[in-house]
């Protein structure tokens, strides 16, 4: 079944009691990703439900986290800029 982008969600949900987390997503690029940490990491990461369109997923509360935007000075930026440019020509 082809999901439009608009269905393809992720919901996270967690409480303050308990310590895991649950994941629900319909998005196959979030899903991938948690694939790979299950896999890698069993004890960590689990993959608790599925259908052919979505999966649940359950982990600690501890692996969501919140970060606050990189902050990168238009020097950086533009040195980034002429070293990919670079890497970029090299390949070719």
């Amino acid at each position: 079944m082809k999901l439009t982008r608009y269905e393809q969600e992720t919901i996270i949900n967690f409480n303050a009691e308990e310590l895991n987390a649950t994941v629900y997503t319909r998005d196959k690029a979030v899903m991938r990703k948690l694939d790979a940490l299950v896999t890698e990491y069993p004890d960590t990461f689990k993959c608790i439900g599925e259908t052919d369109i979505d999966k649940t997923y359950s982990m600690p509360k501890s692996r969501i986290s919140y970060r606050k935007p990189r902050k990168i000075s238009e020097a950086k930026r533009e040195q980034a800029r002429i070293n990919m440019m670079e890497i970029n020509h090299n390949r070719k």
